[in-house]
Formats: C-alpha cells, sequence, structure tokens
C-alpha cells in the first residue's frame, strides 16, 4: 500500500478506506460533509411516517433525514495519503450493510452522542468482533451532558487501549484531527513490515 510514482515524477497517494460509524443521529453524516475536500455523496432521505415506531427518535425528536445506504467523502491527509469516508447508516434496519462498508477498512471512527448512549453498544461490539481498528469519538452536543473520558470508557466498556476523544463533526479541523487520531492508531496495530507504516 506504498505510494509510487507516476510517470511525471509526482507522488500517487494511498489510498486508504475509512468507516464513519454509530448510533443513529450520531453526527456521521455532519462529520463526513464537513471534512470533506470533495461534495460528498449522501443518500439522506426524508423521514416519513411509515419510520414512526421503527426508527427510535429519543433524544433526536429534530432529526428529520435519516441515511438509508452510505455517505461518502474524500480527504487529503498527506501527500502520501488519501482517506475515502464512507459514513454508515445509522438504524438497525439498515446494518446488513456494514459488513460491505466495513469490508478493506483499515478503522473506523466510532461516533457517540451521550445523550444516547446506549445506541452505541452496536457498532463497538460490531468492530471489535472483527477485529477492526476503531476509536471513540464523542461528538459534543450543546445540549448534551459533559462527560469525562473515563466515564465514557467505563459506560461503554472500551478497552484501555482504544482512544477515546472529543470532537464537534460540524468543525472540519476537529472532524481532520479524528481522522488523524484514527490512522496513526490503525498504523500502529499493523505489523512492523507494513508497507502502510512507511508511508
Amino acid at each position: 500500500m506504498a505510494s509510487t510514482s507516476s510517470e511525471e515524477g509526482g507522488v500517487i497517494p494511498t489510498p486508504v478506506k475509512i468507516v464513519i460509524a454509530g448510533g443513529f443521529g450520531a453526527g456521521k453524516t455532519t462529520m463526513v460533509a464537513s471534512v470533506s475536500e470533495i461534495v460528498p455523496l449522501s443518500t439522506e432521505e426524508v423521514m416519513t411516517e411509515a419510520s414512526t415506531g421503527v426508527d427510535d427518535l429519543t433524544g433526536v425528536e429534530r432529526k428529520t433525514t435519516t441515511t438509508v445506504a452510505l455517505d461518502f467523502g474524500r480527504i487529503t491527509i498527506s501527500p502520501q495519503t488519501v482517506l475515502y469516508l464512507f459514513g454508515t447508516p445509522g438504524q438497525d434496519r439498515f446494518w446488513f450493510m456494514w459488513d460491505e462498508l466495513a469490508l478493506g477498512a483499515i478503522g473506523t471512527v466510532v461516533l457517540v452522542d451521550t445523550r444516547r448512549l446506549d445506541s452505541s453498544f452496536a457498532a463497538i461490539d460490531f468492530f471489535e468482533r472483527r477485529k477492526i481498528p476503531f476509536i471513540v469519538a464523542v461528538n459534543c452536543f450543546e445540549d448534551a451532558d459533559d462527560y469525562e473520558e473515563d466515564e465514557i470508557r467505563k459506560a461503554l466498556a472500551i478497552a484501555p487501549g482504544v482512544p477515546v476523544m472529543f470532537f464537534d463533526a460540524r468543525s472540519r479541523e476537529s472532524s481532520k484531527l479524528a481522522l488523524i487520531r484514527l490512522v496513526r492508531y490503525a498504523m500502529s496495530r499493523l505489523p512492523a513490515e507494513s508497507e502502510l507504516a512507511r508511508t
């Protein structure tokens, strides 16, 4: 996965797949949109009465749209590395797509909404079971209570080595820092001889 040079002598960056996951309404679409250097592909649709009683809106009652397939964006973090971002749908009924979206990813940013901590368990369990490196990024909503890292880690039973950070999905810089944190963590989990670790 090392970067290569074109015939003109320029560097062709290594493409790296990243998954942005989390519960319903955690801010996945917002994060992809805030950080993408291209106009992001979004499959958000207006929520209809058909979702009543199916999608749990507790804590996100003002939410009017939902991702029904995926969000896609791209960001160049260095001349050698371009991240391709795949945001997952959050509702239980669309989780069958997660396996496809996670295929080939080096890691995942799991977004957490402290107003709905219980919606984070499934995402964390999904990536733990598949041994895909992930970090936990707590999206700091204005109407959410403040928690310390240790409280989040304990509440979600997060392993000691998994990074936990607080960020704002609306902020490009904040979202970019979360992605860089994930890439560094994922690289640290790769074998020492991995070519990605030398990019």
